[in-house]
């Protein structure tokens, strides 16, 4: 079985935490909430959340990381030294490094951006050092994928999944997502 950790500080957007922990813990993959500094950390929605785990050094047998965006929460995230420290760690590995809307700007700090396909929230494009930025609502780059922000978080998830050799149809069509975007589609032609 897989194994993700998605890490939280103050200030994390919860969308982008919980959804994909929803659609991953659906397809039986472990996933833990981490806690950076305790174990209730306060989203930047003031939604205090319980996490699964403190942060520590298990967490290097991991398959992958979940990097959510939100403020004050990314900027605490790309400011902790145990978080750069995984991210490069995993990045070397070849395991699985993911952020979401503001959350980029960690991989960015990590320097593993320099040459990759990604996107992020609008305005934090100046932060990603060499990146190729792409206007896209989710970008895979070998083992780096990045989204946008909160509205992006069930294709982020299905992206998380799919790049950890699962296969998120049967997900994507019982969760209604096929629905939604054929709905936006029909919208978008009738325009």
């Amino acid at each position: 079985m897989k194994k993700i950790a998605v890490l939280c500080k103050e200030g994390f957007e919860e969308i982008e935490a919980l959804t994909p922990v929803d659609i991953l813990r659906r397809a039986g993959v472990h996933v833990d909430l981490v806690g950076m500094d305790q174990k209730e950390v306060t989203s930047s929605h003031q939604i205090t959340i319980k996490m699964d785990c403190l942060f520590n050094e298990n967490l290097y047998q991991y398959d992958g990381i979940v990097i959510p965006g939100g403020l004050p929460g990314a900027t605490n995230l790309r400011d902790d030294d145990r978080v750069i420290e995984i991210v490069k760690d995993f990045y070397e590995k070849g395991k699985l490094v993911s952020a979401i809307c503001a959350g980029p700007i960690v991989l960015a700090k990590a320097d593993i951006l320099n040459g990759k396909v990604c996107t992020c929230s609008p305005g934090f494009e100046d932060q990603l050092n060499g990146a190729n930025y792409q206007e896209a609502i989710v970008q895979r780059d070998g083992n780096v994928i990045t989204g946008k922000g909160p509205a992006a978080a069930l294709e982020f998830g299905y992206t998380v999944l799919e790049t950890l050799g699962y296969d998120a149809s049967n997900l994507r069509q019982g969760m209604q997502y096929n629905y939604l975007i054929n709905v936006e589609a029909r919208k978008a032609s009738k325009r």
